[in-house]
């Protein structure tokens, strides 16, 4: 007899998780931090980076990407919030490079709109190994109590470059508290999406045969 537990279970989310995880340091003049990165996760995570609505945003990227994600950070703070949020989304990056591997049997590309009251953010995102960054928007206030506005853009950026991501991004609406949350939702459930298992697939999803 099949127990309760397991045959709930998500067949594709669980394909391949004990592997698709990563634990990642990394300390400079700037910033000492640590990652950890559970891809097929629960959306449970651990968060502080100092920055009040950075955690916010980490917190709520996990919870909507569905990745167990656990992020402590000590940075500059006294300067800005700038080389805090760009090594997080550095190490994140990392973290998502080498947890997904050779990318073998992912779904690759995913697209998502995500609202938030007037604002929308859009994502499109090819899990390709190649990194590239475009966004189309603007915040419209500056800072989101003490968090830069723009940083959000600068984030997704440092993720794409480090996790070898192509990503397009775009925002609009009147409040940039709610045009970041959605950008970050926006994101961690593209992400969600283009990194999932195909049980249809064994290999890796492209004609070079590599990502």
């Amino acid at each position: 007899m099949t127990d309760d537990a397991d045959s709930d279970a998500d067949p594709d989310r669980d394909a391949g998780a004990a592997s698709r995880a990563a634990a990642i340091s990394r300390e400079t003049a700037e910033t000492t931090i640590d990652v950890t990165l559970r891809v097929d996760g629960d959306g449970d995570s651990v968060v502080d980076t100092g920055v009040g609505f950075f955690d916010h945003m980490l917190e709520a990227f996990a919870k909507h990407g569905l990745f167990d994600l656990t992020v402590q950070c000590d940075g500059d703070l006294h300067i800005d919030d700038h080389h805090t949020v760009e090594d997080v989304a550095i190490v994140l990056g990392d973290a998502f490079e080498e947890a997904l591997g050779d990318k073998r049997g992912i779904v690759r590309y995913a697209d998502r709109k995500v609202p938030l009251d007037e604002a929308v953010a859009g994502v499109v995102v090819d899990v390709s190994g190649r990194p590239y960054f475009d966004f189309d928007g603007a915040f419209s206030q500056d800072e989101i109590g003490d968090f830069t506005s723009d940083m959000a853009r600068h984030f997704a950026y440092s993720l794409a470059m480090h996790a070898g991501l192509t990503l397009h991004t775009e925002i609009e609406g009147d409040n940039a508290h709610h045009e970041a949350e959605a950008l970050f939702k926006a994101l961690a459930r593209a992400l969600d999406d283009a990194t999932r298992v195909d049980p249809r697939r064994s290999d890796t999803p492209s004609t070079k045969g590599a990502l």
